[in-house]
């Protein structure tokens, strides 16, 4: 059952620097040919915040959601950009629970949906991406 006691529930802070070869390697990892991605003040890849799941939180991590892991499917990611993310940036992201909800699965079993919000500052504090991931535990049929 999703624990609707959950949102709002504060998971953490990261901490990383956007690098011209971390940003050079990603693109390259997505086939991203574009030269933009080779210059010293490149932005970084769109999707390119997901690589703050390599780095540690502070203050807070998913343990504080009770959920089967091995139940868990991905359920849907957005970006939604405010400013740009450049080369040189460092960027602090601050992640809630922003939703939980439940629905029926079709194959029997309830289905818990996690909606979580990061929403990443850069280091003069401006806020320039809120990345959102939906993470659904399958629910066993009776």
């Amino acid at each position: 059952m999703a624990d609707k006691s959950l949102i709002g529930t504060d998971l953490g802070t990261v901490t990383f620097p956007v690098e011209r070869g971390k940003v050079r390697e990603f693109a390259n990892a997505i086939l991203e040919d574009n030269p933009v991605y080779q210059d010293a003040q490149a932005p970084a890849p769109l999707t390119f915040s997901m690589t703050r799941s390599f780095w540690p939180t502070e203050g807070g991590d998913m343990s504080k959601i009770n959920i089967n892991y091995a139940m868990v499917v991905h359920g849907g990611q957005e970006f939604e950009y405010l400013g740009p993310v450049r080369v040189g940036d460092t960027l602090t992201g601050r992640t809630r629970v922003a939703d939980a909800y439940e629905k029926e699965g079709k194959r029997g079993g309830t289905m818990s949906f996690y909606v979580f919000e990061t929403t990443f500052a850069n280091q003069d504090g401006e806020d320039v991406l809120i990345s959102r991931n939906v993470i659904i535990e399958r629910g066993v049929p009776s």
